[in-house]
């Protein structure tokens, strides 16, 4: 009788060996392009001094870095004419009830109520007077806010998004862009997490199937054709 494990080590399973690479199993299955469309919005994710804080439980090497990253674009974007949203998370204090089960499964969110510092934007990427700042209380910027009716209002088909975690608010409103009709560009340079492997893990998956993960010179050449 053929042991189970013999039977399928080395065989054919969904079309592909056990023994392929990661990208050779997804190559022809998930490594579609979707491209830019015609009218992009920069989305800025939740920036905010929590996860750039020394000592702050939030804090999350991979946000600072792509903090950093973040004005070339924002300044590109800007004098470019593209408009630019900002998001962040804040909660009323003392209970943050609107917080929900969220904050029951993840009770580090708590500092985000208006006058903690951890709750402020990051200065790099502080929104001006003229832009938009939709808050959220949830991972997805789509969940619970108006943002989906908003960018259909201004004829908007495609998000270049930028913020962070990529492993919470980032893949949650990349696959909700998806689910709303919207082209998902995602800014590798520009996005960032507290652990380098969640953060690769969630954009090789954003890639394969909910948007096209890009450059941060792909993105500043695409918005300086315009």
């Amino acid at each position: 009788m053929t042991n189970p494990s013999q039977a399928t080590s080395g065989s054919d399973v969904g079309g592909s060996s056990l023994d392929d690479s990661l990208d050779n199993n997804y190559k022809g299955v998930w490594d579609g392009r979707i491209g830019f469309g015609k009218k992009p919005v920069l989305l800025v994710v939740d920036f905010m001094q929590g996860y750039t804080t020394l000592g702050s439980p939030l804090f999350a090497p991979g946000v600072v870095d792509a903090v950093a990253n973040m004005p070339p674009l924002l300044n590109t974007a800007r004098r470019t004419g593209t408009p630019v949203i900002h998001t962040n998370i804040l909660y009323h204090a003392p209970d943050q009830i609107d917080g929900g089960i969220w904050v029951k499964k993840a009770p580090v969110m708590r500092a985000m109520v208006a006058g903690n510092p951890y709750a402020e934007f990051c200065p790099e990427v502080t929104p001006r007077e003229d832009e938009l700042v939709m808050t959220k209380q949830y991972a997805s910027a789509f969940f619970g806010t108006s943002l989906a009716s908003t960018l259909v209002a201004m004829g908007v088909d495609t998000l270049i998004i930028t913020g962070c975690s990529t492993s919470g608010c980032i893949r949650a409103t990349a696959v909700d862009g998806l689910q709303h009709g919207f082209r998902v560009m995602v800014v590798r340079d520009c996005v960032g997490d507290r652990h380098p492997a969640p953060h690769e893990a969630n954009l090789f998956d954003i890639d394969s199937k909910y948007g096209d993960v890009i450059g941060l010179d792909e993105t500043l050449g695409y918005l300086m054709k315009r």
